[in-house]
């Protein structure tokens, strides 16, 4: 389980890596709630490479803010690939950012079905320009523990997709 000084570390790794590719970070989150803004902000000098943050949980807010459309809500959820790859790149229409990071998911204790137990997260990533890439989780443990292990991840992912 990555604690929080695990995210810290991943947090200043990735602030390096933005830095030195003079990337803007936005950031769309759902289930993390703005976990992944928080920790990338604790982090003395993140303005030079953090452009903002948005949580989006509702539908409603996923549209307006995101501008994920309603078919893709109705027809894959907001737990989807569908769902997370329009929510990455309207994160970058909707911000001064060139990379991005998004992530939705079923954090628990209850909303998980057969088909998406809780712990299922998709996390999309994508730079200004280029193609976004989503990949599913199946994360254990409680809310917490899906949560802190979602950050993770998407820092992981942004830091690899920052070159």
């Amino acid at each position: 389980m990555p604690t929080d000084d695990d995210l810290r570390t991943l947090a200043d790794d990735l602030g390096i890596r933005l830095r030195a590719g003079h990337h803007m970070l936005v950031t769309a989150e759902s289930c993390t709630g703005g976990w992944i803004a928080k920790v990338v902000t604790d982090i003395a000098g993140s303005s030079e490479w953090f452009d903002c943050g948005m949580a989006v949980y509702s539908y409603e807010a996923k549209q307006a803010m995101l501008g994920v459309r309603p078919q893709t809500l109705e027809e894959h959820g907001a737990v989807s690939r569908e769902t997370a790859i329009e929510m990455v790149s309207g994160a970058l229409v909707h911000s001064g950012a060139s990379i991005a990071v998004a992530v939705t998911g079923i954090a628990g204790p209850g909303g998980g079905a057969p088909d998406k137990p809780v712990g299922t997260v998709w996390i999309a990533w994508k730079r200004r320009g280029g193609y976004a890439s989503a990949d599913v989780f199946h994360f254990e443990g409680d809310r917490e523990a899906v949560r802190r292990q979602t950050v993770a991840r998407a820092l992981r992912g942004l830091a690899e997709a920052a070159g």
